[in-house]
């Protein structure tokens, strides 16, 4: 007898069959968050190299978390229904029995029925589709995967979608509202897809798509190979989005090419990731720019660490997971404490070009496989096998397994900070008779980074004094900026300074979108105005439904909520 275990979360199974022969299957104990393993009797030996085919008949459950079925209503076109999957980091096991980890890689094939108003897309190939035989209403769309990959990147969407070309290898998908606008936004993909390829090596996941969703999608970007899933809160957000794309860009490479093993390296991902992002704008853009994206990300670290807490274990780089919830775990610390160590590292070791073919040969080293800290570490020291001696004084165990920020803070090129810098500072300092000096013009000089940079130096600050914070209103008019990233901040800042009239817009961003990132911070900020924190938490319970169940989760945790 042989038996073997998949992961699976609320998964109703009805019948499991090897080489066409039923055979046994039970469900173990339910465990609070990795759900149940669903252990698989097979009733013949097996030998090394013999395939067996399973096959399992099952149907998931309407509280799947990696499915979000939306009402016509939450949608753009508001006339059909929508589906989206996020799979991201154990919610695969919601969607279909699988072994659940990214140690273990896998390609696919799948077939879609959809009714025929509808398009059905998936992380893989397109592989042609054909009228659906048992019923005349609906469409059967086929997909392939032929590069292996981890469950997390299975993803799947259906709804009345269309698509613009906007690259040789690149579409655009969206509900048509949004889709001329996307392609327009999205124009410089190839450039970017061209200019990774020159860092990293080829790409080898044959399309690259984009798919900008409904608002209640709860990240920025998700990587699916040949599918990238984008917030349509990018489309308002000038340089965030450029931002956005090469980071899920640089992720066919780090994270989808060369994966984490286990969720406790996930800096692997990431970090690596945002580094060849910022490389990707250094090349389009200037190395300015890099250093400038540094510091915003240094930041981002440090408001992590503060609401965490600076000793708090999900603060280390590499985290113990053991019975704590990978969704609980998320921040940017992988990404940010994650970069700021392979910063370091390219100070010692040269610079940005030989610290990048590093990078460069550690992915066609670890290709189609996943990878641990220790081994990058081990061959981080072959690969830099004459300077071992520098790479010994690293503080391994400051940067690796200690809580807080890093133990060295990377020295950034300030000349793009220094006057976000100083206009910050002269609000902190100013009087009520300094209020008079300012003009719109301080903000004029500011491009679209720096202004995001501005107001995320004041969130830094103590609260502004109110009657400081109605005049920057009135003279920079931030209420009225598009660019999500600004907004976000400035109505932050607002609520901190207790002005009440900016209650209701922090609320209405909150949930106009579903991206964490966005709206649990601005449902904390309302939340912590003891004036309004019933408010915070009676508009959360009306649009509940709406949010993400992740991000409903996570919400409902930080605004003290039980159940």
């Amino acid at each position: 007898m042989f038996s073997d275990t998949l992961d699976s979360k609320d998964l109703k199974i009805f019948k499991v069959s090897a080489n066409g022969q039923v055979v046994q299957f039970a469900l173990g104990t339910k465990h609070k968050f990795k759900g149940s393993p669903l252990e698989i009797t097979l009733p013949f030996e097996l030998s090394r190299g013999q395939h067996v085919i399973v096959e399992i008949e099952y149907e998931t459950s309407p509280s799947a978390t990696a499915l979000q079925w939306l009402t016509p209503k939450q949608t753009a076109g508001k006339k059909h229904p929508y589906l989206f999957s996020q799979c991201q980091a154990i919610h695969c096991r919601t969607m279909v029995p699988c072994q659940d980890t990214p140690s273990v890689k896998h390609t696919y094939y799948a077939q879609v029925s959809v009714p025929r108003d509808l398009v059905a897309l998936m992380s893989a190939l397109h592989d042609g589709q054909e009228p659906d035989p048992s019923d005349s209403n609906r469409v059967i769309y086929r997909f392939r995967q032929p590069v292996p990959m981890p469950s997390y990147l299975i993803a799947i969407v259906v709804g009345a979608l269309e698509s613009r070309e906007i690259g040789p290898r690149s579409r655009v998908w969206s509900e048509k509202e949004y889709v001329d606008e996307a392609a327009f936004e999205f124009s410089e993909t190839e450039t970017m897809l061209k200019t990774a390829e020159s860092l990293a090596g080829p790409y080898v996941w044959g399309q690259y798509d984009l798919l900008v969703l409904p608002p209640s999608f709860p990240c920025g970007g998700m990587e699916n190979p040949c599918l990238t899933f984008v917030t349509p809160t990018v489309l308002a957000g000038d340089r965030s989005l450029a931002g956005v794309i090469a980071h899920e860009i640089s992720h066919s490479w780090t994270g989808n090419l060369v994966t984490n093993r286990t969720w406790e390296h996930s800096w692997l991902n990431e970090g690596h990731t945002v580094y060849i992002e910022r490389m990707i704008a250094r090349s389009m853009e200037s190395e300015q720019l890099r250093q400038f994206e540094g510091i915003g990300g240094w930041k981002e670290l440090q408001e992590s660490v503060k609401e965490f807490g600076p000793n708090n274990v999900l603060t280390n780089l590499v985290t113990n997971l053991h019975e704590v919830d990978t969704d609980e775990a998320f921040s940017f610390v992988p990404y940010e404490k994650g970069f700021a160590l392979l910063y370091h590292l390219e100070e010692l070791m040269g610079g940005p070009e030989v610290f990048m073919g590093f990078v460069k040969s550690y992915i066609q080293l670890f290709a189609y496989g996943s990878v641990t800290t220790e081994e990058w570490k081990n061959y981080l020291f072959t690969y830099f096998k004459d300077k071992v001696d520098i790479l010994n004084k690293v503080d391994w165990n400051g940067w690796m397994h200690t809580p807080g920020m890093p133990p060295v803070k990377p020295q950034y090129d300030t000349t793009m900070a220094d006057a976000c810098t100083a206009l910050c500072q002269r609000w902190v300092k100013a009087k009520e008779e300094d209020l008079a000096s300012f003009t719109e013009a301080d903000v004029k000089k500011l491009n679209s980074p720096q202004l995001i940079e501005f107001v995320a130096l004041l969130l830094q600050e103590e609260p502004l004094p109110l009657s400081h914070v109605k005049k920057m209103q009135e003279v920079y008019q931030l209420n009225s900026v598009k660019n999500t990233e600004v907004r976000f901040r400035w109505l932050r800042i607002c609520v901190r300074a207790h002005w009440e009239e900016a209650v209701p817009l922090a609320l209405k961003m909150a949930t106009e979108q579903g991206r964490m990132k966005f709206t649990r911070p601005l449902f904390r900020e309302v939340y912590n105005f003891s004036k309004y924190s019933d408010e915070a938490v009676k508009t959360f319970k009306e649009h509940r439904a709406a949010l993400h169940p992740v991000t409903a989760m996570m919400v409902a945790k930080d605004l003290k909520i039980d159940g």
